[in-house]
């Protein structure tokens, strides 16, 4: 043991934070709960400077907790912003571009100008006091890199922790043949470093055996997404209170596929055939809005009906989605793993998803209160909003079992997480040698 009881975790994540948005959740709560399981953690990550949200709540929170947070510079794009600045949401045009731009140029990502100050911040904290093991989250893929250089330097073990696929991550381009090669490689290499491999998602772990054969099926682990009970507090003893509208609520950012266009067409055409209703829908989108979306929503004369909130602390925005009769999510991949459904599912609240198939879908409809529809299916979400609506006159929606949701209590998945860096610990560093084929 290290000091005071403790066994020390050196965490690698450049998304932490103040910075607000999805990325940093499962960092932060893990961050919160470790020494809940003996694990003292140390996260390394960077100063703040411009990005699209900050939640300084949040970094609360972790502080509370007894986190210690090092910060460093970086020479990424995000930091041409000197000081802390909120950053506008680009139109879907723009983030394409700048993504694609970004990817021909940078290897693996827009922030490997952080590699070598974090690696040297790093190097400093593993050369003063003893660390037992290194996690590094990603994307970005850079976190996995800087993670692989000091397991080689210091031969601590590495836990790699998989957010998003890499090269399935349907967000990422590579522009040539050989940047998917050279990112193969890279991926590859960590693979072959780290001595436990975490996902969030089925479909993740899939891939990396189907591609990577010299991996064992044992070391990728699957540890979900999950839901913090602590921010659910505040609003579990409310008492709930007849209305006459249906709260409908989507927590996060539109980008690529997941746009709110489908939706927003569907709720149009129920009230425009049905005018009577127009009065009985609140409609909340929780987070930062495009412009393109405010468009859409005044072309298709939803004002009033539909509200478009901009970025609200992590607490505001659980205690809205408690506080909503019907959550609507949207994913159109099955690579990626949203965050907020799994607090949607710790709200155990009825759902409308507009999903593609696969795993997640497969997840939604294990929780016995969602209807499940085809992304473009403009017919079937105005079934869905029907259907929803009428039970919520008869005060008959469905909700979510308790034991679905308890599965993705973020107190719990921590504790895996612990046993995962305990099942590490029966190493002989100095005896130690990971020998893997070369069959792939």
């Amino acid at each position: 043991m290290s000091e005071n009881g403790f066994r020390k975790v050196l965490m690698i994540a450049y998304y932490f934070p103040p910075m607000g948005l999805s990325g940093v959740q499962r960092t932060a709560k893990f961050a919160k709960y470790l020494m809940k399981y003996g694990w003292k953690p140390t996260v390394l990550t960077v100063e703040p400077s411009g990005y699209f949200a900050f939640d300084d709540s949040l970094l609360k929170e972790i502080e509370d907790a007894g986190v210690t947070i090092v910060r460093t510079g970086s020479k990424d794009i995000n930091h041409l912003f000197k000081k802390r600045k909120i950053v506008p949401m680009p139109s879907e045009r723009l983030r394409k571009l700048l993504q694609f731009f970004g990817d021909l140029f940078f290897l693996p990502d827009t922030k490997r100008g952080w590699k070598s100050t974090a690696v040297e911040k790093a190097s400093e904290l593993l050369e003063s006091e003893h660390f037992d093991i290194l996690f590094a989250t990603a994307p970005p893929q850079t976190d996995f890199l800087i993670g692989v250089n000091l397991k080689k330097k210091f031969n601590i073990p590495l836990v790699v922790d998989y957010r998003d696929a890499w090269l399935d991550n349907p967000f990422k381009y590579f522009p040539t043949p050989l940047h998917t090669f050279l990112h193969k490689r890279m991926e590859r290499k960590v693979l072959r470093a780290a001595d436990r491999v975490l996902v969030t998602h089925r479909r993740v772990k899939e891939s990396i055996l189907r591609r990577f054969r010299f991996v064992d099926y044992n070391e990728v682990i699957i540890l979900s997404q999950g839901f913090d009970p602590e921010d659910f507090l505040p609003a579990a003893g409310e008492r709930r209170h007849s209305r006459m509208k249906m709260k409908i609520a989507h927590a996060g950012t539109f980008y690529g596929g997941r746009n709110p266009n489908v939706f927003l067409q569907a709720l149009s055409n129920v009230l425009r055939d049905n005018p009577k209703m127009r009065g009985r829908f609140e409609v909340n989108f929780l987070g930062n809005a495009r412009e393109e979306d405010i468009q859409f929503i005044n072309r298709l004369e939803l004002q009033g009906v539909v509200n478009c909130t901009g970025y609200v602390p992590h607490r505001e925005c659980v205690r809205q989605i408690f506080e909503a009769d019907v959550l609507w999510f949207i994913m159109d991949n099955d690579y990626q793993t949203a965050g907020k459904l799994y607090e949607y599912f710790g709200a155990r609240k009825p759902m409308i998803a507009s999903i593609v198939e696969g795993y997640t879908k497969q997840l939604i409809g294990e929780s016995k209160a969602a209807v499940c529809v085809a992304t473009k299916d403009l017919s079937g979400h105005e079934e869905a909003i029907m259907d929803y609506f009428k039970k919520f006159e008869q005060k008959k929606l469905p909700r979510i079992p308790e034991e679905f949701a308890a599965r993705f209590n973020r107190v719990l998945l921590t504790r895996e997480l612990a046993k995962q860096f305990e099942s590490l610990m029966d190493y002989d560093r100095a005896g130690f040698v990971k020998v893997r084929g070369d069959k792939e």
